[in-house]
């Protein structure tokens, strides 16, 4: 009789492990991820080892994702169209690195006075920031399937090495800014160059840039910024919560079976959670560090220059509306879907 349960139970757990992790396969699938961001970068880049982690566990190794450092197989700003083409299986950034590619791209990685976590991740799950997020890559014609991968805590609004009073400072200065903040800068008179990550404190140390922003408190400390700029300026106004998306080659990804996808969805889903928590949960630290050992002047903005940047966001969203149809398209549906979050927000927290 014991032999009998035990067998019967056997078979029953056996079953519950098809369910879940699926159908088993002789050897592994190996996933090639190039990585945009270098993965020393405390949860900024170093949260595609932890999706890279849960997949191998929650497949029972199935799905090996081998992570490479910037570079390593294609430069960051290469990955799309080497993900696109096969020549790399997947790939982990920001989309804002394809603005120049689709315009309004980097609105699914920041928007300037744009929404906070919760509300981003509310926009993209639960209204139409994820079908619009997909529709941008195949109306371009990429052969990508995406997820939203990690969001993260408010960026810091740049680090300079004099203190910026009014308008007339900014007139001038060679910054590296990222996205559709960069456009807001430009306008103000900014001669701005998007450089990756590793290449940041080398150009400020040289000064072939003036100033810089680049990420949370937690990483811009890691870049070591603070030897050299002293004045780091908040509220990160141009990104209050930045997204980094995982590109699957799309051939790949149809070559899954079910369990697999969806497995790599939830794990893209639970890394959301992951990255949010990590993040805030260590700024604070960081931003009296910076003040009290390195003599960084930590300054939040005046009134009237967070008036003028969103100002000038404005005219530059209406700008780029009337030129490109999907940049419109997701504009609008943005700004419709915090219109009508705002009814809950402006009610449901308390003042700060």
């Amino acid at each position: 009789m014991r032999k009998t349960l035990l067998g019967v139970s056997l078979f029953l757990i056996f079953g519950l492990v098809l369910t879940f992790a699926g159908p088993v396969h002789a050897g592994k699938n190996i996933f090639k991820v190039q990585s945009g961001l270098p993965t020393v970068l405390p949860v900024l880049g170093s949260n595609v080892n932890w999706i890279s982690e849960k997949v191998d566990a929650a497949t029972g190794g199935e799905i090996i994702m081998k992570v490479y450092e910037p570079g390593k197989i294609v430069g960051p700003m290469e990955i799309l169209e080497a993900v696109s083409k096969g020549q790399i299986d997947a790939g982990y950034g920001p989309s804002g690195f394809w603005e120049g590619k689709m315009s309004g791209a980097a609105f699914f990685t920041a928007v300037p006075f744009g929404p906070e976590a919760p509300e981003y991740i509310a926009w993209m799950y639960h209204g139409n920031g994820l079908k619009l997020y997909q529709e941008m890559y195949d109306q371009g014609g990429y052969n990508v399937k995406v997820f939203p991968a990690v969001i993260l805590s408010p960026e810091t609004s740049g680090w300079f090495r004099k203190p910026i009073k009014s308008p007339d400072d900014l007139k001038g200065l060679n910054m590296r800014f990222f996205g559709l903040g960069g456009k807001v800068m430009q306008r103000l008179g900014v001669s701005v160059s998007l450089l990756p990550g590793g290449e940041v404190f080398p150009a400020l140390e040289r000064g072939a840039i003036d100033a810089t922003e680049f990420s949370m408190p937690i990483v811009d400390q890691r870049l070591g910024l603070y030897k050299i700029a002293k004045y780091n300026y908040f509220p990160g106004w141009h990104q209050q919560a930045t997204i980094n998306e995982l590109l699957i080659n799309k051939d790949k990804w149809n070559a899954l079976s079910k369990s697999q996808q969806t497995i790599i969805e939830m794990v893209c889903m639970a890394a959301m959670t992951e990255s949010i928590a990590a993040s805030e949960s260590g700024q604070g630290k960081i931003v009296k560090e910076n003040h009290e050992k390195w003599g960084v002047n930590n300054v939040y903005w005046s009134k009237e220059m967070l008036n003028l940047f969103y100002k000038t966001w404005i005219e530059v969203a209406e700008e780029e509306s009337k030129k490109d149809a999907f940049f419109k398209k997701v504009w609008d549906d943005l700004s419709a879907f915090r219109a009508e979050y705002k009814e809950w927000s402006s009610v449901g927290f308390l003042p700060r």
